[in-house]
């Protein structure tokens, strides 16, 4: 037995309604996240089961190809992204959004490591990229409102500096965010005269 869980995304991913199924579903996408992040698109099912702690036809039960996975998978993390835009709102401006671009750029990894298994011109991407849109957009807007974040700036223009600079390979953690620092430092306001 599943349900349809509400979406943020207007696309909706089947959940099951007994709550041991519940818990091994969400532990299969989050198996699933982590295993095609480290492997790509061709991480084992089975090893996916494995760290979910299920067996590999309970995996099937729930996501009966690998395509399924992988859309589920992107759903929630596009889930995830809304719900999060919506719990950084009362944050100041610049630190909603800058705290939202965090969870934007772990978005994109995922992403990264799936990409080519999802169908760009599919419904269901067009969904999840409007949503994710309808997130972050306000918090950037309310960041130049408040004299922040660079009123020339677009917030497309920024999600793809991001996702550009997180397509590169870095040493480790502590790098990659130190250039995620230098690219926001160019998209906030400066409030310092020039000096001459």
């Amino acid at each position: 037995m599943t349900e349809q869980a509400p979406s943020v995304t207007g696309v909706t991913v089947r959940r099951p309604q007994r709550a041991d199924a519940r818990r091994n579903f969400d532990a299969l996408l989050c198996a699933a996240r982590e295993a095609f992040a480290e492997h790509g698109t061709g991480a084992s099912l089975e090893d996916i089961a494995r760290r979910a702690g299920v067996g590999i036809g309970t995996l099937y039960r729930n996501f009966p190809t690998r395509q399924d996975l992988f859309e589920s998978v992107y759903v929630g993390e596009v889930e995830a992204l809304c719900r999060a835009s919506q719990q950084v709102s009362g944050m100041p401006p610049w630190e909603g959004f800058v705290t939202w671009l965090g969870d934007f750029a772990s978005f994109a990894a995922t992403k990264r490591a799936i990409s080519e298994a999802l169908n760009r011109d599919s419904e269901m991407f067009r969904s999840c990229r409007q949503a994710m849109y309808a997130a972050g957009q306000p918090l950037f807007a309310r960041a130049q409102q408040a004299g922040q974040a660079r009123a020339d700036a677009d917030f497309d223009d920024v999600l793809r500096m991001v996702a550009g600079l997180l397509s590169a390979a870095f040493v480790d953690d502590e790098q990659r965010e130190r250039v995620l620092g230098f690219a926001l430092d160019g998209i906030r306001a400066q409030h310092t005269a020039p000096t001459l």
